[in-house]
């Protein structure tokens, strides 16, 4: 767009205001450069930036940018095989940086959710660079400085270089503390041409010998470094010139190390550019009070309670415009210090903001169009120097415009014809505004001669428009009254300034009173046509939230048939599982009853009848509980499931589920041991967070112990007994015993040697041996436990 017309607007002021949110030199050159386009694509993809960056601002304070500087000069030096030096070195480490921790910021932002519809690609975007920033943050101090991490080297120089200094000022102390202060002007070691010195007396130069590096102002007191740590300063010196080229050395590893990455290094600075600039128009809308835009598709304007953006919003004066839809051209008119200039800037300078990504001062779901080009021809153009009129001024400035403009122009026009005959001024304006609706442009004109007043009546796609006047208070409200000619309200001044009613009423006499009546009837229609945008609006806010709504229903309810659907198909498989049980209980108590009837001469008992019966009875699965809410909440509270906290009822103690082992068992984690637990010694319970000074676990036994010292295995399977003996010394271990007795007979051996081979193997036991003679013998067996 042309850069007169922006100027006029004021554009620029707005860039500077923006500049100051900026942090650094990326974001701000971003700023300065900016400019409005005309491509919809364009402007909606800089809108949804600016929207995201104020939804971060609202969310999360911002996005985490520091302070850096331009690297670029930086990368372009490298490129040429040049080496940086600490500052330059240390400020690539800051975008280093800043790269991941912004990287950083927008994973958390996708993984709390938070709905982005732009910043999340450019993030994307980012590239990390571990290894070198790793490298950097070590070798490199945020000022430049060079640890002594940057080599082993240059630690050993430094420690040396520490050692040096350490005996010089022990030397140099016992010179100016001791017998000879005396010759000193003062008692102090100072440095002159990067050597260690003391002042000394003239008149005593040559009593410590050495070498005179400087003098006072006087003359009478001189830097002497004494020979006595001439030696001592030749070493310090040797090695600070080691510890410079030991640096030296680094900053060209350093250099080499970043050299191949430039072009990341200068496209993440870049992108940490654009989020400072996202950042600066987030900040900016906030401070403006500025709302977002839409595009309008048939490129109409319509600003909602809009005022100029360098004004401030509690005292601007707000206004509705519209312009597109029903005409394309205003024609506005009314007196002085009305605020029609103010209006035409306010009109064009929001356009450009908007255009140029930015939040605009209007309130929501105002609309703007896309431009090719905003024209302005505002204010007095007089010129002394080009011997140019006011009226040559502005022809020039019109002349141009005139032909440049087309269907997508907005153009401003600002006492429109001034500046000469009042007559020929009127013409000349009707004709111009003619040319530019030929050209099918959007024109907002302000004038002063009445013979456009008709002209907006008569022309189509024209409307009058005035900047209301309070008669009351004889003062300019400034407020815009589209459809509504300008009026010279002369009566309403001077009724209010005493002049005789009578003269008043005779003079509305004489006026016009169709036109009034024709004015009241367009501002009616007016103030209809703008409710009925404005509940257009609320409509269309409406239907958004019902669609949305509509929306998370609709998917809310897809989730619960496919919840529905999972869990009837785990219901079958519960019911098939148990019917399997079932199933197989009743084949086992079919099989026995068959048994008992082969057996030789054996009759059936009643009871083993009733009996069976009982058990085949108990197969049954309950359904009292889908009819008792009550009962059926209850049971399922109860429920086991993994990870649950339980009570171990016959050890009195607390554990957690692992996993499922049997039809009714579970595997428990109790402190270090895990054990298998029947479902029926297992309570389900609540336990509320400790507030503990250590995260180690501590496992307290329970007062109260059902465990019995003695375990009789004998009658016992032998898989069954080593089942029964692995609960049964976790239990005793649980319980603190310090051991115990397992009765295991005598028998053929297989069971006390399959118990024996057991306890050699289970970690808790100490030892164990056959009991005394009197107690069983080798018929049981006693265990130590640790």
């Amino acid at each position: 767009m042309n850069s007169k017309s922006m100027m006029t607007l004021e554009y620029d002021k707005i860039k500077n205001r923006l500049r100051q949110f900026t942090t650094t030199p990326m974001g701000e050159r971003l700023a300065v450069e900016l400019q409005p386009s005309i491509t919809s694509e364009v402007i909606e993809k800089w809108l949804a930036q600016t929207k995201d960056a104020a939804d971060i601002l609202r969310l999360k304070g911002e996005i985490p940018i520091p302070k850096l500087f331009d690297i670029k000069q930086y990368l372009k030096r490298l490129d040429i095989g040049g080496a940086l030096n600490g500052k330059e070195l240390a400020a690539i480490g800051r975008v280093l940086r800043a790269t991941n921790e912004v990287r950083l910021f927008f994973i958390k932002l996708d993984d709390e959710k938070v709905q982005l519809t732009s910043l999340y690609e450019v993030a994307a975007r980012l590239q990390i660079l571990p290894e070198i920033n790793k490298r950097l943050l070590k070798a490199i101090e945020s000022d430049g400085y060079v640890t002594d991490e940057a080599s082993s080297l240059l630690a050993s120089i430094r420690r040396s270089i520490s050692s040096t200094e350490n005996q010089l000022r022990d030397k140099l102390n016992s010179l100016i503390h001791g017998s000879s202060s005396k010759y000193l002007s003062d008692a102090v070691i100072t440095i002159r041409n990067e050597r260690y010195v003391i002042p000394v007396k003239q008149e005593y130069k040559s009593r410590f010998g050495g070498v005179v590096h400087d003098q006072s102002a006087s003359g009478q007191t001189l830097f002497i470094e004494p020979r006595a740590v001439v030696e001592l300063n030749n070493r310090l010196k040797q090695q600070q010139l080691s510890e410079k080229e030991e640096i030296v050395r680094i900053f060209q590893e350093l250099s080499e190390l970043i050299a191949p990455y430039t072009a990341e290094l200068e496209d993440n600075a870049g992108i940490l550019g654009i989020f400072d600039f996202a950042n600066a128009k987030a900040k900016y809308a906030a401070a403006l009070k500025a709302t977002q835009p839409l595009l309008s598709p048939e490129n109409d304007v319509y600003l909602r309670h809009v005022w100029h953006p360098l004004l401030e919003e509690k005292v601007a004066v707000k206004n509705d415009i519209t312009l597109g839809q029903d005409y394309k051209a205003i024609v506005i008119t009314g007196p002085n210090t009305g605020g029609k200039t103010i209006t035409l800037k306010t009109l064009g300078l929001v356009q450009l903001m908007g255009q140029s990504g930015l939040f605009i001062p209007a309130f929501e779901e105002s609309r703007i169009g896309v431009f090719d080009e905003i024209f302005a021809d505002i204010g007095d153009e007089q010129s002394i120097e080009q011997s140019l009129s006011t009226f040559s001024s502005h022809m020039t400035n019109i002349v141009t415009i005139l032909e440049t403009i087309g269907p997508r122009s907005l153009v401003l026009f600002d006492e429109l014809g001034a500046g000469t005959d009042p007559q020929e001024g009127a013409a000349l304006a009707i004709a111009i505004l003619d040319y530019a609706g030929a050209q099918n442009s959007y024109v907002v004109a302000t004038t002063h001669y009445p013979e456009l007043k008709a002209y907006g009546y008569e022309r189509a796609q024209t409307i009058n428009a005035s900047m209301e006047f309070d008669s009351k208070t004889l003062r300019p409200t400034y407020r815009l009254l589209i459809g509504i000619p300008g009026r010279s309200n002369a009566l309403e001044i001077s009724e209010r300034l005493g002049l005789n009613k009578q003269i008043i009423a005779q003079a509305r006499e004489l006026s016009a009173g169709q036109n009034q009546d024709l004015n009241d009837m367009i501002q009616d229609l007016v103030e209809k046509r703008h409710q009925a945008e404005e509940e257009a609006i609320g409509l269309h806010k409406n239907l958004k939230d019902a669609k949305q709504l509509h929306a998370e229903l609709e998917e809310e309810y897809n989730r619960l048939l496919s919840q529905k659907a999972g869990l009837l198909e785990e219901a079958r498989k519960r019911a098939n599982e148990v019917v399997e049980r079932a199933s197989k209980k009743s084949d086992k108590l079919i099989a026995d009853l068959r048994q008992l009837r082969l057996q030789k001469g054996a009759a059936v008992k009643e009871d083993q009848l009733i009996s069976a019966k009982t058990q085949m009875s108990q197969l049954r699965q309950p359904t009292s509980l889908k009819k008792n809410r009550v009962l059926r909440r209850a049971k399922e509270k109860q429920q086991l499931r993994p990870n649950d906290d339980v009570l171990v009822k016959s050890y009195g103690q607390r554990g957690v589920l692992i996993r499922k082992a049997g039809e009714n068992e579970w595997d428990v984690q109790i402190g270090i041991l895990k054990m298998r637990v029947s479902e029926t010694d297992l309570e389900k319970i609540k336990v509320a967070p400790e507030k503990t000074k250590s995260l180690r676990t501590t496992i307290s036994s329970s007062n109260k112990t059902h465990v019995s010292p003695t375990l009789d295995l004998r009658g016992h399977r032998y898989e069954e007994a080593l089942v029964e003996v692995d609960r049964y010394l976790d239990a005793a271990v649980l319980a603190g015993y310090n051991s115990v007795t397992i009765v295991h007979g005598k028998g053929t051996g297989a069971l006390r040697k399959g118990i024996t081979d057991y306890l050699a193997q289970n970690s808790s036991v100490k030892s164990f041996n056959f009991a005394s003679p009197s107690a069983g013998g080798n018929g049981a067996t006693i265990v130590y436990f640790k």
